[in-house]
């Protein structure tokens, strides 16, 4: 249409399409959407788009059925997308594929699951009563209606708006919806009520208490645990999903759980347990996670277990994919792809969009598609899917069929030749042609005839069975997968057997011989070799028997691969720094060795290393060299690998082992440093030199030093092979006075190298004066800061690197002193982890390298008392219209304790880590907040002697979850982590408590 397949059929035929066509080629393809039931009027988009030219159009499928988007006034196209208007269940939910076509083909999509997600009510009659001892375990049931989607549970108890705290005690499964209480207690009596969120519905539902009433015909005594919360036996568990395990018990103590891996390894790592351990989360699910989990529920009484076992599965992964090729007509096509996953992928192949099934010419096995004397037709664009149970992928590639007269116009035959008498001629008739041309020759109008060259065939053997497709002469490399090809012409009505032989031996396929494969129908007997190796290099007979009679074609193969090792390696002679080395090639593995390399290890390196040689380049005929760059007094052992066009080949056998000779030192310590120390001394410190680079025994190292402007230097010798300080005392030394230092190293050899000059200062005095102006005071019940002033200093009072903080009590009983230092011009210093209401004094000295100075005099101050030990308590909540409403008791503190001076409340959004912090002088507080999850708040007290004790933190569950009447969302616009904080008296909140 509009001349677009003119432009294709002539681009294809005449082999000039590239820069003018491209297949179509995805980049957006649908995922599954769980979408809101009670959002019927919205929209929902599936997402498809996709390169190519001419510009792809677009199809969809739905469960396998095209969409007739003129009958379906539901349904639009948005560019390549689907747009689903007033969705509705019964007739939208189900799987969904795109197609995108241009003029090479079509390619499909992922597949996308469109589902909805609902929450009915609850049924309005009442729960019957449960009655149980004291001491007794029991089970609220909490009985979903009807849904889909995922579910959170949370139970509430009589009118509190909190939620049901869990603790070793009571547990809420988040499987089943129940609430578990291990052990009831006379506090448990009262009205429970069971809240379900289908977050996906966006909706929460309220179902009708249940009463639990306590029996008054005894206590229940202690028995073993009884595991009510089991996780199933066999789990499937997705690579990369979270994996969480619930167990849990009722029993008498309340029973303990730990958890366990049944083959004695230790559980991963990264695994999280809930408060009360009865949930065992593992993150990130691998396969080396799967295997058997036991969960022990334990008290005085006894144990209980329970155990499953995780199975890892992954989705298909590709590891080879299709690739665009363009072949000749009837040429042989071969593409092989392959996926990883768990379980096995299948396979299925597809052209256009179109499910590709076996026939004379298409052979399909299992990743693998073989089209034979391709023609015109079978140009388009093809998908190898990969699917298990979980998942299905594609690879698409184009497969374009090339097809054109013989053309001379890129390389005519020369019209004119010149040649010396009895000389050779070459004349070249080289035409650009799909297929291959046939070439005849013609001198005059005599016709060339050449036997062995052409082969006449009269109209009576037309039906006698012929090879059309013999096997070739092939140059492979090892590890790659071929197809020999055997292929016949023949009566129908003649049976064919193919038979293959391997340098003279059948090849029984039937016994499924390792990497040897039949493949193809009736009249094609190709073989196919996976994962070739060496040793499969030789003659291929291919037999075709009839029941008149036999033919056969034979074709060599030449597998090629790395060189093998390299053998007798022997050390012919060993210097100080070199080493002669001879050897001999292994085998070329029918390729030729190209370049050796010597490779050395010794006691100092990480495996094995590349050493340089004379000459530089070892070629392949190279079979001695000379390594040179060695380090004296170190053992050797070197080995030789080989490389041809292939790749490099297994290394030989190390030689044996042996020392290099001694040598005098040429490496000079580097980092000289030093100075501090006492008075009267000069410190040199340095870095040792490793023992590989010490050229012999008797290794040690060499000092030589002078005062600034002194012409003569000072030298002493270190012998320990390890040392790295050296100190030289002499009462002349002036404190604090520069040295010229260099260091050297020597051995039995002789003396070697000596590093460069670095100036080190000798010790000094310690400081003379005591800092002035110390001041100390208390900032809380644990901390307290002391002050001091600098002190100004000079070359004759002692330098001053930093001070020292002395600081103790006075209590014969419990005295103590501690010791803080800071360094620098710092003046102040907060000293925590003191005791409450304690006189603690405080004194100040300056420190140098030579030590401390005089101390200032001593002050003191008395901590703040204690804060409150007691947390807020009876705190009640309310949410409405956006607003959380917080009330709670004073707090009463002791004697001993500080006064409580305020309360903080601390918040923060259940998924963050960030807290807020609001401060008030009131027992109450309102705050607007965007409840997008659940928050989380807890309160504190506030006093001199610092922040007092939390009240338990409090789940505040997000609005959208709640289903009282005057809950709303918060529109779009306030979902921001701005909050505005009213403080004020919730008389709401009085009246409710």
């Amino acid at each position: 249409k509009n001349g677009k397949w003119d432009l294709k059929i002539s681009c294809l035929v005449l082999n000039q399409c590239d820069g003018l066509l491209s297949r179509p080629i995805f980049t957006q393809e649908p995922h599954d959407i769980i979408f809101p039931l009670d959002l019927s009027k919205s929209e929902v988009i599936l997402n498809c788009a996709a390169n190519g030219y001419p510009s792809p159009h677009y199809r969809w499928k739905q469960n396998g059925t095209d969409i007739d988007f003129t009958m379906s006034y539901h349904y639009r196209l948005d560019g390549g997308s689907l747009a689903i208007s007033s969705p509705h269940t019964d007739q939208d939910i189900g799987m969904y594929q795109c197609l995108a076509t241009n003029l090479l083909g079509t390619i499909l999509s992922r597949k996308a699951k469109l589902q909805f997600a609902y929450i009915e009510d609850f049924e309005t009659k009442t729960r019957s009563t449960v009655s149980v001892r004291e001491g007794q375990g029991v089970v609220l049931l909490c009985g979903p209606p009807p849904h889909f989607g995922d579910l959170s549970y949370a139970w509430t108890f009589n009118d509190n708006p909190l939620y049901v705290q869990e603790d070793n005690r009571r547990f809420v499964s988040q499987e089943t919806g129940n609430l578990y209480i291990a052990k009831v207690e006379p506090s448990d009596v009262g009205n429970y009520t069971c809240f379900i969120t289908n977050k996906e519905a966006q909706r929460s539902v309220q179902g009708p208490p249940t009463p639990l009433v306590q029996r008054t015909d005894g206590v229940m005594g202690e028995y073993e645990p009884k595991i009510e919360v089991r996780f199933p036996e066999t789990i499937q568990a997705a690579k990369d999903s979270s994996v969480k395990l619930e167990c849990f018990a009722l029993g008498n103590p309340v029973p303990d759980i730990s958890w366990r891996r049944l083959d004695g390894s230790p559980l991963p790592g990264k695994v999280k347990y809930s408060k009360s351990q009865a949930i065992l989360e593992i993150p990130n699910f691998q396969q080396e996670d799967e295997g058997f989990y036991e969960c022990i529920a334990s008290n005085l009484r006894g144990r209980n277990l329970a155990k499953g076992q995780l199975i890892f599965y992954a989705p298909p992964e590709w590891e080879q994919k299709i690739q665009n090729t363009y072949l000749s007509i009837y040429d042989n096509l071969l593409w092989e792809c392959k996926a990883s996953g768990k379980p096995n992928p299948w396979y299925t192949w597809l052209k256009n969009g179109e499910r590709l099934n076996p026939e004379e010419r298409i052979q399909i096995e299992n990743g693998t598609l073989i089209i034979t004397m391709l023609n015109v037709s079978d140009s388009g664009v093809y998908q190898c899917a990969a699917e298990n149970k979980y998942q299905i992928i594609y690879a698409n590639a184009e497969l374009r069929v090339l097809a054109s007269a013989p053309d001379f116009s890129k390389s005519p035959v020369k019209k004119k030749s010149f040649v010396q008498v009895g000389g050779d001629i070459v004349i070249e008739c080289k035409p650009n042609a799909f297929p291959r041309a046939a070439i005849s020759w013609k001198r005059g109008t005599e016709t060339l005839r050449q036997s062995k060259r052409l082969h006449l065939y009269n109209f009576k053997r037309m039906k006698t069975t012929v090879i059309t497709v013999p096997p070739s002469k092939m140059d492979v490399t090892v590890g790659e997968s071929i197809v020999l090809p055997c292929q016949v012409s023949h009566d129908p009505s003649i049976e064919v057997v193919f038979v293959w032989f391997f340098n003279g031996d059948v090849i029984d396929l039937k016994k499924g011989v390792a990497h040897f494969e039949r493949i193809g129908g009736e009249s094609v007997g190709d073989l196919m070799i996976r994962n070739i190796q060496l040793n499969h290099s030789g003659k291929y007979l291919c037999t075709v028997q009839t029941t008149l009679e036999s033919l056969s074609a034979v074709a060599d193969i030449i597998v090629r691969g790395p060189p093998g090792p390299p053998e007798d390696v022997k050390v012919e002679d060993i210097s100080s720094t070199t080493s002669q080395l001879s050897w001999r090639a292994g085998p070329d593995n029918n390729s030729p060795i190209q370049i050796f390399t010597i490779q050395t290890r010794t006691p100092f390196s990480v495996g094995w290393q590349a050493v340089a040689t004379v000459p530089e380049i070892l070629n392949g005929k190279t079979y001695n060299a000379t390594v040179v760059g060695l380090s004296p007094w170190v053992e050797y052992e070197f080995r030789v690998v080989a490389g041809n066009s292939i790749g490099i080949g297994e290394p030989s056998k190390p030689s044996e082992l042996l020392r290099t000779k001694a040598s005098v030192p040429v490496v000079a310590p580097v980092n000289i440093n030093g100075g501090g120390g006492s008075r009267s001394e000069l410190v040199i410190t340095w870095e040792s030199i490793p023992e590989e680079l010490q050229n012999g025994e008797g290794f040690g190292y060499i000092i030589m030093f002078r005062p600034v402007g002194s012409t003569t230097w000072s030298k002493e010798k270190v012998s320990s092979v390890e040392s790295s300080r050296f100190v030289y005392r002499n009462e002349s030394i002036i404190p604090l006075s520069p040295f010229e230092v260099k260091v050297g190293v020597y051995n039995n050899e002789g003396e070697g190298s000596l590093s460069t000059v670095t100036i080190v200062y000798s010790g000094e005095d310690e400081p003379q004066l005591a800092p002035r102006g110390t001041s100390v005071q208390s900032f809380s019940a644990s901390e307290m800061e002391v002050s001091w002033n600098a002190i100004a200093w000079n070359r004759n009072t002692g330098r001053v690197l930093g001070y020292e903080v002395l600081y103790w009590t006075d209590d014969s009983k419990e005295s103590m002193i501690g010791k803080i230092r800071v360094s620098g011009n710092v003046t102040t210093k907060n000293i925590t982890g003191l005791k409450a209401n304690t006189i603690y004094f405080a004194s100040v000295r300056a420190y140098n390298t030579a030590g401390t100075g005089p101390s200032s005099p001593p002050v003191n101050v008395t901590t703040k008392k204690s804060p409150p030990s007691q947390p807020p308590a009876n705190i009640a909540w309310k949410l409405t219209n956006s607003k959380l409403c917080l009330n709670w008791e004073h707090v009463k503190t002791m004697e001993n304790e500080s006064e409580v001076l305020g309360y903080k409340i601390l918040y923060r959004q259940n998924r963050q880590s960030k807290t807020h912090v609001l401060e008030t002088n009131n027992t109450s507080a309102e705050l607007l907040v965007p409840f997008e999850e659940d928050y989380l708040i807890e309160i504190r007290t506030v006093s001199d002697g610092g922040d007092g004790s939390s009240s338990e933190e409090i789940r505040i569950p997000k609005m959208s979850s709640l289903s009282s009447r005057g809950i709303q969302l918060l529109e779009p616009s306030t979902h921001f982590l701005s909050i505005v904080i009213v403080i004020f008296y919730c008389f709401a909140i009085q009246l409710l408590i």
